[in-house]
């Protein structure tokens, strides 16, 4: 099976420091991979290299292909989640599907489907006409995540997608995007809860000081060596019904 992304060794620098250095990986059709590290350990820069918005050394797989390609192949949504103009809730999810109608046409019958269907998913049916810029934070970001899907592309990166959620959401939507990988996509999500982490991602991948420092199933990654050097924590592991758990307990003296 093809990769949906791949990177060979992918290093950028900054203002002359290194902030990635020879990251590698793939992503399949299947897979929600959590991309976790520290502040500061280069997970959004890898994202946006990744996407070609960083000028960067190395190979990223959507970086070279021309932007109306690149948008029907990845949806991104990025960490920031502002919106300048009160545009209506549903315009704003209808912009998923830019990509893929001739330009200045209406919306066409089954791409406003694709839009009332992702709305319904995630609990948004009656804010179509709200503007945006009156949502509350926890609000425009799930409006963002549905834009995200309505693109209907085969791979998505997502940068810190539950932040600012409360847990219900949090759950919601994380369920969300495990359940689109199982229908076949590929999912790239950076985020900092290793509980959410372990429990619905398939696989992990840590970033420490710009390199790669494990990548592999949550339960094997999220060991007590690594979480003591690359978070400086200990945590408690546990196995559930309902998937892996991993719960931070405390900061390593002298980290």
């Amino acid at each position: 099976m093809a990769a949906l992304l791949e990177l060979r060794d992918l290093s950028l620098a900054r203002r002359g420091r290194r902030v990635l250095e020879g990251v590698s990986l793939s992503l399949r059709a299947g897979e929600c991979v959590g991309l976790l590290g520290p502040n500061g350990a280069g997970k959004s820069t890898l994202i946006r290299a990744a996407l070609g918005l960083e000028r960067h050394q190395g190979y990223s797989s959507l970086a070279g292909m021309a932007p109306g390609a690149r948008a029907r192949m990845v949806g991104y949504l990025p960490q920031s989640r502002d919106v300048a103009w009160p545009v209506p809730v549903r315009h704003l999810v209808a912009l998923g599907r830019l990509p893929f109608i001739a330009r200045g046409t209406a919306l066409p019958p089954g791409d406003a489907a694709v839009v009332d269907a992702v709305l319904g998913r995630l609990g948004l049916t009656g804010f179509g006409t709200r503007p945006a810029t009156e949502l509350s934070g926890g609000e425009l970001a799930r409006v963002l995540i549905a834009r995200v899907l309505a693109q209907e592309t085969p791979l998505i990166l997502a940068d810190e997608p539950v932040a600012g959620l409360d847990p219900a959401q949090q759950i919601g939507v994380m369920r969300l995007l495990t359940g689109t990988a199982a229908e076949g996509r590929g999912v790239l999500v950076s985020m900092h809860d290793l509980g959410l982490a372990a429990r619905f991602c398939t696989r992990l991948i840590v970033l420490h000081e710009g390199r790669i420092a494990a990548d592999g199933p949550p339960m094997d990654v999220l060991n007590p060596a690594l979480l003591a050097r690359v978070f400086g924590i200990t945590a408690w592991f546990s196995e559930s019904p309902s998937g892996p758990l991993c719960q931070p307990l405390g900061v390593i003296e002298g980290e």
